[in-house]
């Protein structure tokens, strides 16, 4: 029997994590599920044999304890990043310092291995500050490890996603279900596929250096993905595309309030299309056939169903 494998991921117990955690242990992986919250965590100790998924308490933003848990790992997996800032986790501390600070502690402990998820919209030039924060944490990563492999993702969709289950959720309550950046057009990419996408590369340094974009099989625009919600969860809503100097006075006061359930920063991100560019898809080199949203997502929006499908109603103002 070889010698064990041990693997860190950083963020396993987020939305993305657990899926990861879960093909790890599979493997025979020990896992280290590192988090600021490693009492939250526990119960992914169910997803291997006993013994085998440890809690660890590690902040991006300290040295010592990333130390602590990518000591001896084979391989380190840093799925963590905030989507706005929020106290001391800012976009520059976690995206950007947090990501170099894992890279370059892995790198001092000669872990042979470092994953790093970003996102499909990375760029220095990118319309919002998380876009930014997100190329200028892969750039930190290069600069310690220069071997990593980056994935970068669009709009990750699955059960317990804040996307699919958000719109149906507005569709339950509201009156209307408002849409923001009505046109922009996403690639919404199933989570247990790119949880795969990470498992894969993460086995062999074959991938070292490389960046891999994923997407799901088709693109859908805000307003596709507003009625593809109302049709599913059979709600008679009329759709209102918010026109943008209202989005814009929403916004302002909404990322004010605890959630931010709407920020300035996100209406930027939907300026720009979120797509895999053609002939760049990561899935295509990894040889993983994506599920579709068709194929997912009704099974777990079921709960949010009202009565009959109706014809959808449109509103633009």
């Amino acid at each position: 029997m070889g010698a064990r494998k041990i693997a860190t991921v950083l963020g396993g117990g987020g939305f993305v994590g657990r899926y990861v955690v879960q093909n790890l242990a599979r493997a025979g992986y020990e896992v280290r599920v590192a988090s600021r919250r490693p009492d939250l965590t526990a119960r992914l100790r169910a997803l291997g044999r006993v013994g085998q998924i440890a809690p660890f308490y590690a902040s991006v933003l300290d040295d010592a304890s990333v130390a602590c848990a990518v000591q001896g790992a084979d391989v380190v997996i840093n799925l963590v990043a905030v989507l706005t800032s929020v106290k001391q986790q800012t976009l520059q501390a976690v995206n950007v310092e947090g990501a170099g600070r894992v890279a370059r502690i892995a790198a001092e402990a000669n872990v042979p291995v470092f994953v790093q998820m970003s996102a499909l919209g990375a760029s220095e030039t990118a319309l919002s500050e998380y876009g930014k924060s997100r190329a200028a944490g892969e750039k930190a990563v290069r600069q310690y490890r220069p071997d990593a492999v980056i994935i970068r993702p669009s709009v990750i969709f699955g059960p317990e996603d804040h996307f699919f289950n958000m719109f149906a959720g507005l569709a339950r309550y509201l009156p209307c279900l408002p849409v923001y950046g009505a046109h922009a057009r996403l690639q919404p990419v199933y989570v247990g596929d790119v949880a795969q996408a990470i498992f894969m590369v993460a086995q062999s340094s074959v991938f070292a250096g490389k960046e891999f974009l994923l997407g799901g099989p088709q693109e859908m625009t805000m307003l596709d993905i507003a009625r593809f919600v109302l049709r599913v969860t059979r709600r008679h809503k009329p759709i209102f595309i918010v026109p943008a100097a209202l989005a814009k006075l929403q916004a302002m006061v909404l990322e004010r309030l605890p959630g931010h359930f709407l920020t300035q920063d996100q209406l930027r991100m939907l300026a720009s299309d979120n797509v895999v560019p053609a002939g760049q898809s990561g899935f295509e080199a990894l040889n993983i056939v994506p599920q579709s949203v068709g194929a997912i997502v009704p099974s777990y929006l079921a709960r949010f169903r009202g009565g009959e499908a109706q014809k959808d109603i449109s509103v633009s103002v």
